[in-house]
């Protein structure tokens, strides 16, 4: 067989974005009077040929092109039985040390973690000179589109209430990485171009490429600088010094960004707005000037601004120069979750349960009631609804901790 015709891809078959350690050795090549398969499963695996990325982008076509970046092109995708992904292909003859690399951390990283707002990386194909990455599908792309080329794009503005959601979503995929994975994960590069969006609108975090690891008992670690201009901590863009801290400054800033629809960096707006994070923390706690900056796409009303002040508020703590003054993600899940998930009564246009309009005087109400009881009828009481609640499984903890419970 010849070793140019043999791939090595693994995808898992979870879409919790776990990639188990083992890969499988196929052959690309058919045979002939034999039938080639497009995949098998494997010790969990899924192990697809290159072959069928060919075919489920259209030979990398144009016409599915997602988007380009430093490390190269994403295509839209489909296998066979209609799966959508999103496959990231390293551009062929540019691989350097660095894009190696980062294809390297994406894999190791995105194997130890998973969480709803983390996007979930399937699987993996190394050919030659060629890398490929396969991650899910995220229909409505990135955060930045919808923020800053709406107009252009022909999209519907995002609403203060999906932007707020989508606010909590990356601060919950963040804290996770900093505080409730088994280790602690220092992504360097959040932007609003690493936000992705499904079909709801609900967010995930994206590119992984320059994840730092941090050691075990360590709060801080120096390294080369790397991420982008706009969103980079001073102490980072200085000394090249991180911590989780420096991914709280950058999600300072894409607060920032929903409040306002303006790019982190744009030297083409006046001097004093180029740097969008210096700018807002000098208007943030001015009213006027608040309300001056706020994006000319959304609708605001009383409710609103006090909701956008809140925000305003925790973007201006995020990006304090000083890496202690910042809180952790924790502390912005906090904030976001009670502007997110207000609890509201059900609006039950239904004005009868059980038989009984709760709109009658109690009196009337009560001669229903009764009448009822007495033709044997009886309406479900609070002991009969004992045993709507299942019982507690044969060996489950009589109580437990959840890492995963935002």
């Amino acid at each position: 067989m010849d070793p140019e015709n043999i791939v090595k891809i693994a995808v898992s078959n979870n879409t919790c974005g776990s990639l188990f350690g083992k890969t499988a050795t196929i052959s690309s090549c058919s045979h002939s009077g034999a039938t080639q398969k497009s995949h098998v499963t494997e010790s969990g695996n899924l192990v697809i040929s290159v072959q069928v990325l060919r075919k489920g982008t259209n030979d990398f076509s144009e016409e599915n092109e997602l988007g380009r970046g430093g490390f190269g092109t994403v295509y839209k995708g489909f296998l066979e039985d209609g799966t959508q992904l999103a496959v990231k292909r390293m551009e062929a003859g540019i691989i350097s040390n660095k894009a190696l690399d980062e294809f390297q951390s994406e894999i190791a990283v995105l194997s130890k973690v998973q969480h709803r707002h983390l996007v979930s990386l399937l699987g993996y194909s190394i050919e030659g000179n060629e890398r490929l990455l396969v991650y899910e599908f995220m229909s409505q792309g990135a955060l930045s589109k919808h923020l800053f080329h709406w107009k252009r794009l022909k999209l519907e503005p995002l609403s203060w209430r999906r932007r707020l959601s989508i606010a909590l979503d990356v601060a919950r995929g963040m804290e996770y990485l900093h505080n409730l994975a088994r280790q602690t994960f220092i992504h360097r590069d959040l932007k609003s171009s690493n936000i992705l969006l499904d079909d709801n609108f609900r967010a995930k975090v994206s590119d992984f490429g320059l994840v730092k690891l941090v050691p075990d008992g360590e709060k801080s670690m120096a390294t080369r600088l790397a991420g982008t201009f706009g969103y980079l901590a001073p102490e980072y863009a200085v000394m090249g010094k991180i911590s989780t801290k420096v991914d709280v400054f950058s999600y300072g800033v894409v607060l920032m960004e929903l409040v306002t629809g303006l790019t982190a960096l744009d030297e083409g707006r006046s001097e004093e707005t180029h740097y969008l994070a210096e700018w807002f923390g000098r208007i943030k706690s001015n009213k006027d000037k608040l309300m001056a900056a706020i994006d000319p796409a959304l609708e605001v009303n009383e409710e609103t601004y006090a909701s956008i002040a809140t925000i305003a508020e925790l973007a201006g703590h995020c990006t304090a120069r000083e890496p202690y003054n910042r809180p952790d993600m924790s502390h912005a899940v906090n904030e976001l979750a009670p502007l997110v998930e207000k609890w509201k009564p059900v609006d039950d246009k239904s004005e009868c349960y059980s038989g009984i309009d709760y709109n009658q005087p109690l009196p009337q109400m009560l001669k229903v009631w009764q009448a009822a009881e007495s033709r044997g009828v009886s309406y479900t009481s609070l002991d009969d609804s004992k045993g709507s609640i299942p019982m507690k499984p044969t060996g489950f903890a009589d109580s437990f901790t959840s890492i995963d419970g935002r």
